[in-house]
């Protein structure tokens, strides 16, 4: 069932405040980022030439 709309409650405008005041922090702390970090590192190309130690 669908709840009506209500106004947020104090436990979920607690919980929104301290995730956006953890945004906040992170973006504080990586600013000025370039590029995002990247969990993966990506497959070599053709350009790449041949991976070390792949004699």
């Amino acid at each position: 069932m669908i709840r009506p709309h209500t106004e947020p409650t104090s436990p979920e405008l607690t919980e929104k405040k301290r995730l956006d005041d953890e945004l906040e922090e992170g973006l504080e702390e990586t600013f000025p980022g370039s590029d995002p970090v990247s969990v993966t590192q990506p497959s070599p190309t053709r350009e790449d030439g041949p991976a070390k130690g792949a004699n």
